[in-house]
C-alpha cells in the first residue's frame, strides 16, 4: 500500500519541518526524493541533514538549491531532477514564510514578498510540472503525475495580522483547483493540504504557545510529522481517484474542506426590477439586526 518505488518527488522548502517530513516519508515509500531549498548556509545544511537521513535509510535523494518563486531557479531545479533520475512524478509545493503585520502597517515589501515566495513560488513549479507531465503525455508516453500544494486555514477565515500570507494562501487555492480540472484528462491529481504544525512560521508570537508540545511528553497533536502520511497516500497510486480537494490535517484527523456554498437569498420585494437602497435595507436589516454578531471560523468579530 502506497508503494513509490521508482517514482521521482520534489519538494520545496524540503530542509525542515513539514517539508523535510513529507521528503522523508515520501523516501519510505520507495520515492527518490529531490529536495529543494533557499540557497542560504543554514538551509543548505538541513537541507544535506535531510539527505544524508534519507540516504540513512536506505533511499535515494539528493538536494538542489534555489528561490522557488524564481522562474531560472525553478527551471533548473526540474532539470537537475530529469538528469538525475530520469522523470519527476509528484511534485509537493511546500516553501513559505511570514512577515506578520495588520494591514495598517504593512509594507509593499513585507506584502510582495511573501505573496511572491507562497503564490508565484506554487506557480512556477506547477507550470514546469505541469507542462513536463502534459508534454509527456501528448507524446504518448506514460504519466504518473501527483500535485501536492500547501495552503492554510488562514485562506478560509482571513487573518487580521497576516493580509499577505492568506491572501496568498487563498490564491493556491484557487490555482489548484483549477489545475486540477485541466489535469484530470491526463490521470494527473492536484489536491490542497492545509496542515496544522509546529514549523518556524508557527514556533513564535501569537501560535507559539497554541503549537508547543505536550509537557508531559504525551502525543505532539501538531507535529508536522502528524502532516506527511497524507502527503504520502496524496502521493500513491490508491489516490488516483482523488483530486481537485482541499484537506485540514493535523495530529490523528484529516477533515475534507467542504465546497463554499451561498447562504441566505434576498428578492426584491417589488419583483423583476432593480434594487433600490431602501428597499435593501427594509429586506435585509432584520437579518443584520443589533443581536447579529459576525462569526467567521469560530472568531467572533464585535460590531465597530
Amino acid at each position: 500500500m502506497g508503494d513509490l518505488t521508482g517514482k521521482v518527488a520534489v519538494i520545496t522548502g524540503a530542509g525542515r519541518g513539514l517539508g523535510r517530513e513529507e521528503a522523508i516519508q515520501l523516501a519510505r515509500q520507495g520515492a527518490r526524493v529531490v529536495i529543494n531549498d533557499i540557497d542560504l548556509p543554514d538551509a543548505r545544511e538541513a537541507a544535506e541533514s535531510a539527505v544524508e537521513e534519507i540516504r540513512a535509510l536506505g533511499g535515494e535523494a539528493i538536494a538542489v538549491y534555489g528561490d522557488c518563486a524564481d522562474s531560472a531557479d525553478a527551471e533548473n531545479l526540474l532539470q537537475t531532477t530529469l538528469n538525475t533520475y530520469g522523470d519527476m512524478n509528484i511534485m509537493v509545493n511546500n516553501a513559505g514564510f511570514c512577515r506578520d503585520k495588520t494591514i495598517f502597517g504593512m509594507s509593499d515589501e513585507e506584502f510582495d514578498s511573501v505573496v511572491r515566495v507562497h503564490l508565484r513560488g506554487h506557480f512556477v513549479n506547477m507550470r514546469n510540472a505541469t507542462r513536463y507531465w502534459r508534454d509527456k503525455a501528448k507524446s504518448g508516453e506514460e504519466v504518473y503525475g501527483r500535485l501536492v500544494s500547501t495552503s492554510s486555514e488562514a485562506a478560509f477565515y482571513g487573518s487580521a495580522g497576516q493580509p499577505n500570507y492568506a491572501a496568498a494562501k487563498a490564491g493556491i487555492i484557487a490555482m489548484t483547483m483549477g489545475a486540477a480540472q485541466l489535469l484530470i484528462k491526463y490521470g494527473i491529481t492536484a489536491n490542497v493540504i492545509m496542515p496544522r504544525a509546529l514549523t518556524d512560521m508557527t514556533a513564535g508570537g501569537q501560535t507559539a504557545e497554541m503549537f508547543a508540545p505536550p509537557a508531559d511528553g504525551g502525543f505532539h497533536t501538531f507535529d508536522p510529522a502528524n502532516v506527511a502520511p497524507l502527503v504520502g497516500y496524496l502521493a500513491s497510486p490508491e489516490a488516483g481517484r482523488i483530486s481537485g480537494e482541499v484537506f485540514v490535517v493535523w495530529g490523528n484527523e484529516v477533515q475534507v474542506a467542504q465546497r463554499p456554498t451561498l447562504r441566505d437569498a434576498f428578492v426584491n420585494p417589488k419583483g423583476a426590477q432593480k434594487w433600490e437602497v431602501e428597499d435593501l435595507h427594509s429586506t435585509m436589516a432584520s437579518h443584520y439586526d443589533e443581536n447579529y454578531l459576525p462569526v467567521w471560523g469560530g472568531f467572533s468579530v464585535p460590531p465597530v
